[in-house]
């Protein structure tokens, strides 16, 4: 058995339409079920709306000929089918009580597991539904059961069924349209997965409506949505259907067929079961809900298929979780998070009423972008540059590089400059300690970071100003500050800010908010990450480099998403890596910094349950007084061992 991942595999098919011709209909559902699964072993097949007749029939679904076709062709479908181990929904014209009801039929190892019928029906411009069918709301919330293509089974909205770990909920495309359509209910029931057989003509601009409308359900819902609509084959006599396929999980666009095809089509997707469940389990609003909702029965559909995932995964996986791929959502991004962090610094100057903001200045990454919102932030109180304080501490490992590019970005920004080194108090205060200057251990590095600390704190005191602290998320998830160092100040704008986004974030300000300085900053953005707090080379080479030491930054942010989002266990997360950086990394190296990010995640804790203040940017916060709440003392065993196992 392959592992599943938490993921299952659904897809969606538009298939060829012979109007009015069950049996042809049948075939092809038949060979198409056939041959996706033989090629991408999905756990659900979704097939349109009547698309055992074809949707514009119109008054012949009035012939009972027709109708008797249809059931037939249920049965051919059923018995054909019954090999492959998947949830396969067909939509068929079902008679039943002198009414008419528009059906999706679900199907699985031969057996019809249920009937759930369409509730709301168009009826107006070109759509005439109530002539020839009944909605739902004749049965109520209640179950009938029917005998239909030679099976007992019950016809009613109530019904969910089960794939493997899933809940799949059905309705039917009107159904969707609808201010509170039945995928609320059936979602609020404890379906994850909403199917939804459709039959919807295109008109200009009506299927970017239909994308937003589908996107957002799947969102509000925390749910994943899979919609497949009929295409070629139906009637062109007044409209036009292109063969509209969707696979949406909370709101991201998983797979989307090419309309206006002249033969069958499909995609397939798979979806995060995993995902859905800790999101909606984190969604207390859904949880209060819930409690309103009526009783749905729950129709076994069996185990899902045996997918395999390892050989290849049908879902988009970003290797950069934060910083998104396409050049003008990054440059929104940007422009968004820089608004955050200066409206941020601005409000808590102005509460203060401090006369000047000091930051220490490295020439690195972060207090490179902590000085940027800081210029901001000034000019949006109207300050003169000059308020901002911004210090260079040189050390025992300060580079050229470093030292030259932090005195360039102070003078062209135009702040003021102060410069104090570090090394005669550090010296002494390790020859009090009894330290050799030579052995560069921990305490070499943590009296230097520690002594700058205390430079800025003291220099704010003298000049009525406020530290902005420049450490950044991932170092806060990593524990790579030193305690009551670098780890404190007085606001920390880059609280929020992941390691891969402070560098997209520099880029940008390089190309928009401060080209003057873009060969500067571009530089900075080159620039190894390192601490410097050990000697560099004779050349000026900086060798103390962070990502040798911890490994890659865009590994840590990865890992650090997917972790705290979704809650992933270490195996998925090993696995979703060797999908998102293949090619890149090798499985023994993902292993290998996945258990020092779980290691260190676990044992520094510590440091992030005393954090200053600082602004929340995204989905991911590990504020204790937000959205993280860990115990200092929590074990990395668990998660550790299951990493060993994956």
């Amino acid at each position: 058995m392959n592992k599943a991942y938490g993921f299952l595999r659904v897809a969606a098919v538009s298939p060829r339409v012979a109007l009015s011709d069950p049996e042809t209909n049948a075939s092809r559902i038949i060979d198409l079920s056939r041959r996706i699964y033989a090629e991408q072993t999905p756990s659900v097949l979704v097939f349109p709306e009547l698309s055992v007749t074809g949707y514009s029939c119109g008054d012949l679904f009035g012939q009972h000929l027709l109708l008797d076709g249809a059931e037939r062709a249920l049965e051919r479908i059923l018995r054909e089918t019954a090999e492959l181990p998947a949830l396969i929904a067909v939509g068929v014209p079902v008679p039943y009580a002198g009414r008419l009801f528009n059906c999706a039929a679900l199907l699985r190892g031969g057996e019809l597991l249920g009937l759930v019928p369409k509730t709301y029906l168009p009826n107006a411009a070109e759509f005439q539904e109530i002539r020839w069918f009944e909605s739902a709301a004749a049965l109520g919330d209640s179950l009938a059961e029917v005998c239909f293509a030679g099976q007992h089974c019950l016809l009613g909205t109530a019904q969910l069924f089960r794939v493997g770990d899933a809940l799949v909920g059905v309705e039917i495309c009107q159904d969707l349209w609808v201010p509170v359509p039945p995928c609320t209910r059936a979602a609020l029931a404890g379906a994850q997965v909403i199917l939804n057989l459709s039959a919807s003509n295109e008109t200009v601009v009506k299927h970017s409506f239909r994308r937003q409308l589908v996107s957002a359900t799947s969102a509000r819902l925390n749910a994943a949505y899979v919609y497949a609509s009929c295409g070629y084959g139906e009637s062109t006599q007044d409209l036009v259907w292109g063969g509209s396929s969707l696979i949406y999980e909370c709101g991201t666009l998983l797979a989307e067929s090419p309309r206006f095809a002249s033969d069958s089509t499909w995609i397939t997707a798979d979806i995060d079961i995993e995902k859905l469940d800790i999101t909606r389990q984190k969604a207390t609003n859904f949880k209060d809900i819930r409690k309103e909702n009526r009783v749905y029965q729950v129709m076994d559909g069996g185990p899902a298929a045996d997918t395999d995932f390892e050989a290849g995964l049908l879902r988009p996986l970003d290797p950069h979780p934060f910083v998104p791929a396409d050049p003008q959502e990054l440059s929104a991004r940007c422009r968004e998070i820089l608004s955050i962090q200066v409206t941020g610094l601005a409000t808590r100057l102005e509460h203060v009423g401090c006369k000047t903001a000091v930051i220490g200045i490295s020439g690195g990454l972060d207090s490179t972008l902590a000085l940027l919102v800081a210029v901001l932030a000034a000019d949006r109180l109207k300050w003169e540059r000059k308020r901002i304080i911004g210090v260079t501490m040189p050390g025992f490992g300060t580079t050229g590089r470093t030292k030259g590019n932090a005195d360039a970005l102070m003078e062209g920004l135009g702040i003021s400059r102060k410069e104090v080194s570090i090394v005669p108090a550090v010296t002494g205060h390790l020859k009090d300690l009894g330290h050799p200057l030579e052995e560069h251990d921990a305490t070499y590095e943590n009296a230097q970071a520690r002594e700058r600390t205390q430079i800025l704190m003291d220099l704010a005191g003298q000049e009525g100003g406020l530290v902005v602290g420049t450490g950044d998320l991932s170092e806060l998830a990593m524990g790579w500050c030193t305690f009551n160092g670098d780890h404190m100040a007085m606001y920390g704008v880059n609280a929020g800010v992941p390691k891969t986004l402070v560098q997209a974030l520099v880029r940008h300000a390089a190309e928009e908010a401060f080209p003057e300085l873009k060969a500067v900053l571009l530089d900075i953005v080159d620039t190894p990450i390192s601490p410097e707090l050990t000697p560099a080379a004779a050349d000026g080479t900086i060798l103390q480099v962070t990502e040798d030491l911890i490994g890659p930054y865009e590994l840590h942010d990865f890992f650090l998403y997917h972790f705290f989002r979704w809650g992933y266990a270490p195996g998925k997360l090993l696995f979703l890596a060797s999908k998102a950086f293949e090619g890149r990394y090798g499985r023994e190296v993902l292993q290998k910094w996945l258990d020092v990010f779980l290691k260190r995640f676990f044992a520094q804790q510590y440091k992030r349950s005393c954090l200053p203040d600082g602004p929340k940017l995204g989905s991911v916060s590990l504020s204790p007084r937000g959205d993280w709440r860990m115990p200092s003392d929590a074990s990395a065993a668990l998660w550790r061992k299951q990493l060993e196992e994956a």
